[in-house]
């Protein structure tokens, strides 16, 4: 057994898992291919293995390992990380206590984090963060946001941190992105078994999650936003109005999963912003949309496809592409709140919209009261220091509506003062101006992908290129500034005359516009 602590790298974790093999792929082999292509860290897992046979394989799976210079840990059995020397232990809360096994080794851990904290263990797995099958998973999923609360506690300490439980390629990114405390503590690495083990070529799959591991953690602490110390107001006009201008240059083709009331209102709104609109749901068109259209939004207003919702999250975040969530009336029922909970732990939302009643809801806070879909009182008392709040949490831009609205990601909070009482008077205005903000999403995408494209397309670990804080504030500007312009026409003499004539003052909105009529305050 090592007696010294190795410097250890816990970014690519591998479990292996002899039974997961391919047909005819030897094991030392997949193991050293694994290690070639990122692995930095190797636990030894052999539950049905005997003393021998365990030994055996441990033996040679450490000359492999430290043949690269990485250490390798054994699943359980410290009579076979003593005999062959291993770096450490891997202790599971079910196995042996902690310290019992400290007095033998000086490296274990536990899933149960403050205890793991107080036996002074070297790193926790934490999850599950989504279920596999790999393991018979005996605790409830945590998913990626349990874990960034999980992370708090660690916060303070030399605890190392990882993700266990169902990573993969195609999530690794968002359990990275959202698996991040409310004040910023990240995971210091993912632990993977079957996306490398189960795989014919793991050297490949070993790269692309350490690639996407290595980028993450080369840079400050990715975002939504540009994450400059300050916006400036001019700034906000300035880029909203070019994002307006990027929308009708590309007409992006804006996917819609909507709720029945207000679905040709959302419709023409998209049309008459320059964008094209697409209201689709069925799971099985998710693969090829996500590929042909700019963004996505989420409004579940009337829940009706919930695997459509969950599938068309998933491959947006793939495709790194904008996705909006308006979890309208989250709060009025059991299974609104669930629906919620799962999506997003299915996928991470670039946009959080919603009003008061609503964003309380998802920040479990009783200090705003529902009435089916609208809000009952005042609001929050700080409504700036709840978006930056809920923006951290969430690791979204948060977009907090109502007589004034304010828009956070985590840092900046903006406040904008637009707006006439008529949006509401007319049947799904809120739901309109989620699908503002998911159009300018889009045209902040496409322009960052355009600049992009050309240059070496390195993996910069971000989920969405673009600055989607100016793309939130361009939506709801777009939607309250139209709706004075259109309430001041003479030709509007109440809700009915109203919503054509909004139609039209938002296909006539231009930069100019919305520089001039912005009302735009930087807190």
């Amino acid at each position: 057994m090592s007696t010294s602590k190795p410097v250890v790298d816990y970014s690519m974790y591998l479990v292996t898992g002899r039974e997961l093999l391919p047909e005819g792929k030897d094991y030392l082999e997949s193991l050293e291919e694994s290690i070639k292509g990122g692995v930095s860290l190797v636990q030894i897992r052999e539950k049905k293995a005997d003393t021998g046979e365990f030994l055996q394989i441990a033996q040679a799976s450490k000359e492999i390992c430290h043949k690269y210079n990485v250490p390798i840990l054994i699943n359980d059995r410290i009579d076979i990380a003593l005999a062959i020397g291993a770096d450490g232990v891997h202790i599971g809360q079910t196995d042996m206590p902690v310290d019992v096994a400290r007095r033998l080794l000086p490296r274990t851990r536990s899933s149960h984090v403050r205890k793991a904290i107080q036996d002074g263990v070297d790193y926790v797995g934490l999850g599950p963060a989504w279920a596999t099958q790999t393991k018979k998973v005996t605790n409830p999923i945590v998913g990626v946001r349990g874990i960034g609360e999980l992370l708090v506690i660690l916060e303070g300490t030399n605890v190392k941190a990882v993700a266990i439980a169902g990573i993969k390629s195609t999530n690794a990114l968002h359990c990275l992105h959202g698996s991040v405390s409310s004040s910023g503590r990240p995971l210091d690495g993912l632990a993977v078994v079957s996306d490398i083990v189960a795989s014919p070529d793991p050297l490949n799959a070993a790269r692309r999650i350490a690639t996407i591991v290595k980028a993450f953690k080369a840079v400050p602490l990715p975002t939504f936003s540009l994450s400059p110390s300050t916006y400036a107001v001019d700034a906000f006009k300035h880029g909203t109005g070019q994002l307006l201008l990027a929308v009708k240059k590309f007409s992006p083709l804006v996917h819609q999963i909507t709720n029945t009331v207000v679905t040709t209102q959302s419709a023409n709104a998209t049309l008459a912003l320059g964008a094209s609109p697409i209201m689709a749901t069925a799971p099985q068109e998710m693969p090829d949309l996500s590929r042909a259209a700019g963004a996505l939004l989420v409004n579940f207003g009337t829940i009706q496809n919930l695997d459509g919702m969950l599938s068309s999250g998933f491959h947006y975040n793939l495709n790194r592409k904008p996705v909006v969530f308006d979890p309208v009336g989250v709060g009025a029922t059991a299974y609104r709140r669930a629906s919620a909970a799962e999506l997003l732990n299915a996928w991470q939302p670039t946009v959080i919209k919603g009003n008061a009643a609503e964003l309380g809801a998802l920040a479990n806070s009783t200090e705003v009261q529902a009435k089916g879909v609208d809000s009952v009182g005042a609001g929050f008392a700080d409504p700036i220091t709840f978006v930056r709040n809920l923006a951290r949490k969430e690791r979204a831009i948060i977009v907090l509506t109502g007589v004034v609205d304010h828009i956070s990601d985590g840092t900046t909070v903006v406040r904008l003062s637009n707006g006439h009482p008529l949006l509401g008077e007319i049947t799904g205005s809120g739901c309109m101006v989620g699908t503002a903000v998911a159009t300018f999403c889009a045209g902040a995408s496409l322009s960052a992908e355009e600049a992009r494209r050309g240059a070496r397309s390195a993996e910069d670990a971000k989920l969405v290129r673009g600055d989607m804080l100016v793309a939130a504030v361009g939506g709801v500007l777009a939607i309250t500034i139209a709706s004075e312009l259109a309430a001041a026409r003479p030709d509007v003499k109440g809700s009915g005359t109203f919503l054509p004539a909004f139609i039209d003052e938002l296909g006539a909105l231009s930069p100019e516009k919305l520089a001039t009529y912005a009302k735009v305050e930087v807190i």
